[in-house]
């Protein structure tokens, strides 16, 4: 409240129980908020940024973005595929004049789309890649979108994560934790390679026993696990996850921390 009576591109609206809805420019200006509100010591969850939608004569309208994009050839399959699903059409495609090798591309795209998609085109063009966004205007509401993201790795022990425990789990997915951290029951530890979400227990321990083989004991070597920013988590949570910022620690974790009620919730029929 006190940032929106200085900042005027904020809007603040109380909204149900303890939580506020935060009105802003894009999903940076919101993590700048949630940011400074980290550093000065509050904790809180945070739901994943909606776009602004407006109704008129009955229709349901959403805004889009101009996206011109400037990317090596070999990337242009991958950059093209990862938009389709997120309901872009292509304007305007065609070589850079004087930059043998590169490709430039105007697209209109929902900004719905758009939002987490920067970290996901860096990774996807090496860093080679520039892409520029503009508002453009409300247009007709295009459907939902296409397959942007895979499934999660959902933590059901509480306690400090081993290493053991990770070695099994790395065949599965890309880790968020390392060894040593802390976890809890519905806390997000990681992405599935597959695109459904995968209970799994990573604070299991070795069983000891007083038998020792040779080649058992050897140091366990993990991947370095990916440890998200608040802006790609702001733009990689789903609607039914939440993110918790805390001065010590930005995690992902589910809106419903118990399995059996997310198991419930996923059966419901959808609006």
């Amino acid at each position: 409240m006190a940032e929106a009576e200085t900042n005027l591109a904020i809007n603040v609206l109380p909204g149900l129980s303890d939580s506020f809805e935060v009105q802003g420019r894009g999903e940076l200006q919101l993590g700048i908020l949630i940011e400074n509100m980290r550093r000065e010591g509050f904790e809180l969850s945070v739901s994943p940024p909606k776009v602004m939608y407006k109704i008129e004569k009955g229709e349901k309208l959403e805004p889009l973005e101009e996206v011109t994009i400037e990317v090596n050839e070999e990337h242009v399959g991958l950059v093209m595929e990862a938009l389709s699903h997120r309901k872009a059409d292509v304007v305007d495609m065609g070589p850079v004049p004087g930059h043998v090798g590169r490709t430039r591309m105007s697209l209109t795209c929902p900004s719905r789309g758009l939002v987490g998609y920067r970290s996901v085109f860096s990774s996807d063009t090496r860093g080679s890649g520039f892409m520029h966004r503009a508002f453009l205007t409300y247009e007709k509401y295009r459907g939902p979108l296409g397959n942007v993201r895979k499934g999660v790795l959902v933590s059901m022990g509480n306690g400090t994560i081993t290493a053991h425990a990770l070695t099994s789990l790395e065949a599965r997915g890309t880790l968020f934790v390392a060894p040593g951290m802390e976890t809890y029951d519905g806390m997000i530890i990681g992405e599935h390679s597959r695109d459904t979400d995968l209970d799994v227990n990573p604070v299991r321990s070795k069983e000891l026993t007083n038998i020792r083989a040779p080649g058992k004991d050897e140091n366990v070597k993990l991947t370095p696990p990916r440890l998200m920013t608040l802006e790609e988590a702001i733009g990689y949570v789903a609607s039914d996850e939440l993110i918790e910022v805390t001065p010590k620690a930005i995690r992902l974790r589910k809106r419903y921390l118990d399995a059996n009620k997310r198991k419930a919730m996923r059966n419901r029929p959808k609006d």
